[in-house]
């Protein structure tokens, strides 16, 4: 999804707003995750006297594995980015935080990708306090108490 932001960046106090979701074929590439429902983005860009931003929400569903207990579940998730927008920086090394707007254009749907990738947990649970499973009889101790002493 490439988006053409020739104006934005010429003409501060300008504004657009985005309202999209990511395309399936592109969730379907990503293999670490399993999406339960489409991505959701809303936001946007704007030129407030010469520093250009984009800010995106970002919300979506999961399905997820517990990783203490096994339970399959499903998650929600919802994620506030902003970026600064510049035409070019002195040096690579210093893009991170940035978008670089080669050609005037910006793609909004790869930066939210991105952005939710790096922000998920490494690790997924079902809930903050579950226990997991037993290392001695395998039983899941969020149910059951199966009085072994861990």
């Amino acid at each position: 999804m490439r988006l053409d932001i020739k104006r934005i960046l010429n003409v501060p106090g300008t504004k657009l707003d985005l309202d999209f979701c990511i395309a399936q074929e592109v969730l379907d590439e990503v293999r670490s995750v399993t999406f339960a429902s489409p991505v959701h983005v809303a936001g946007t860009v704007e030129n407030h006297a010469g520093l250009v931003t984009l800010g995106m929400q970002i919300t979506f569903s999961l399905a997820v594995t517990c990783d203490r207990c096994l339970k399959e579940t499903v998650q929600d998730f919802s994620y506030e980015e902003t970026h600064t927008i510049v035409r070019r920086l002195e040096s690579e090394d210093e893009a991170e935080g940035y978008i670089i707007a080669r050609s005037d254009c910006i793609d909004p749907e790869e930066t939210a990708l991105t952005d939710l990738l790096l922000e998920l947990p490494s690790k997924m649970l079902c809930r903050e306090d579950c226990k997991g499973l037993c290392p001695v009889c395998g039983c899941d101790r969020n149910e059951t108490d199966c009085g072994h002493v861990i």
